[in-house]
């Protein structure tokens, strides 16, 4: 059972979690947040689920987690000020929030994999998914949604990357309501500088990203596409260097080729 009081003495925040719903189980915490019919409306608003029986990842890729075990979360945003923004941006500052958080907690060393991952020691820790919806041209609503492996120790079925833990890392459980505080805590802080300086966004994950410069392949749909992850654009899109030009890959499943 995740204490909230514990987390509520943790969390240090001004908007982000200080409207949170707690539930045992739910579809997804995505798509709850994303329905307008739901009422929940509030900036920063989090919806943090035990269960849930439909969680996606990306490309609706079916995401299990044990009950109780990890943190599986959606943020709600709704400000003016984050509408509209380049989109890969709230998915680097929400990667690097985590990627923060097991580093300053746990002394974790992470790898940031393009677009939505997060990695310690070459297994995937950290699924995001971000989702949004518009009137007309305009996006009303975008979600952010988190699955971290917390204290699960193990895990059943084929992945394209294999799983871990902050248990299976550390060799012991951790207390996930210290560690959701420091992860939002951090993402308030990581998400004004989208405004005042995405330079340094975009530095810390570059540097924590592996691949750049490296030989590569790209798939999507089925296609695959093979060269240099020679860098990313300034609204944090993958730039391919394959032997004629430089191509902007806005979406696909990176891997060292």
């Amino acid at each position: 059972m995740f204490n909230f009081e514990s987390f509520d003495s943790k969390v240090d925040t001004e908007i982000i979690g200080r409207n949170f719903i707690y539930s045992e189980e739910v579809e997804s915490t995505n798509s709850f947040l994303l329905n307008k019919a739901n009422k929940f409306n509030s900036d920063g608003t989090i919806l943090l689920a035990e269960k849930q029986t439909k969680g996606r990842g990306r490309k609706e890729r079916v995401w299990y987690s044990a009950k109780g075990q990890n943190l599986t979360f959606s943020i709600l945003l709704t400000s003016k000020k984050y509408l509209g923004k380049k989109f890969n941006l709230l998915n680097f500052t929400t990667s690097l929030s985590v990627a923060f958080a097991l580093e300053n907690l746990y002394q974790l060393k992470t790898e940031l994999k393009w677009p939505n991952d997060v990695l310690v020691n070459g297994k995937k820790i950290c699924g995001i998914l971000l989702e949004s919806t518009s009137q007309g041209s305009k996006i009303e609503r975008v979600v952010i949604g988190v699955g971290l492996n917390v204290n699960q120790g193990l895990f059943q079925g084929n992945f394209n990357l294999e799983p871990t833990s902050v248990k299976l890392e550390l060799g012991e459980s951790v207390d996930r309501e210290k560690l959701l505080a420091e992860l939002l805590n951090t993402f308030e802080e990581l998400i004004q500088k989208i405004d005042t300086n995405p330079d340094e966004i975009m530095k810390d994950w570059k540097d924590r990203c592996n691949l750049i410069g490296e030989k590569i392949s790209v798939t999507e749909d089925g296609n695959t596409k093979y060269g240099i992850f020679d860098d990313l654009d300034e609204e944090g899109f993958l730039l391919l260097k394959t032997k004629n030009k430089i191509e902007k890959i806005h979406f696909g499943d990176v891997s060292a080729a």
